[in-house]
């Protein structure tokens, strides 16, 4: 026996088709309930149930208990990153859902990826942080700057300083599905994306399992002034 982490272990939970779906919608970042987990699967909650404890004990999903209710997310920002790299191979290599709609071009636009932004927006970001130093980049590594940390004080109230984290790195690069380019992950990504919401630049798609971020007039507006088109 090979020693080591166990990779089948886990490429087998995440394998199974409803426990993928399941997966994806967490990606939303939001705790969902078995039930909605269920809908989003396609099976009934019996195996809902069933599905979610073994995604449990393989640590990729974590409850919380309110009231009657459980709800489930992923269990770490790692998980969400892991389902980004597999969606990006799975569309390099061709398999890609049958099912398209008219919110498949907005999905790529601009999307959340469990708590970052992500789409080619994302990516737009992270390139326009490097053209203006406030990142530099390194591979996966990605450091930021004197510079960008003025740049955070000064245009969006965000203090580099209280984003530590000591499971968390606070920039990390993370490859984007659709645009198979880097967008900004990391407590400075999440940090980011908040700060576009409480701002009103940024507003969720309400539909249970999208992923979709809209722009306000005016979030387009900043966004296009601060990072304009970075690529």
């Amino acid at each position: 026996m090979k020693a080591g982490p166990d990779i089948a272990m886990v490429a087998a939970l995440v394998g199974d088709p409803a426990r993928s779906n399941m997966l994806t919608a967490l990606m939303t970042g939001r705790a969902l309930t078995a039930s909605e987990l269920a809908h989003q699967a396609g099976v009934t909650p019996q195996t809902a149930s069933s599905h979610l404890a073994k995604l449990e004990a393989g640590g990729l999903v974590e409850q919380e208990k309110q009231g009657r209710h459980r709800y489930y997310r992923l269990s770490d920002p790692d998980v969400a990153a892991v389902l980004e790299g597999l969606e990006g191979l799975a569309a390099r290599a061709g398999h890609m859902r049958v099912r398209t709609g008219p919110k498949d071009p907005a999905l790529r636009r601009a999307r959340v990826c469990y708590d970052h932004l992500a789409g080619d927006l994302g990516v737009q970001m992270l390139d326009s942080m490097k053209k203006q130093r406030f990142v530099r980049q390194r591979r996966q590594d990605i450091e930021l700057t004197a510079e960008g940390e003025r740049f955070l004080t000064d245009s969006l109230q965000i203090s580099a300083n209280a984003l530590s984290h000591p499971r968390r790195p606070l920039c990390r690069a993370c490859l984007d599905w659709s645009e198979r380019r880097h967008h900004l992950a990391g407590m400075l990504g999440a940090a980011i994306l908040s700060r576009f919401t409480e701002l009103k630049w940024t507003m969720r798609d309400p539909a249970p399992g999208s992923r979709v971020v809209n722009f306000t007039r005016i979030g387009e507006k900043r966004f296009a002034t601060l990072f304009g088109d970075g690529k």
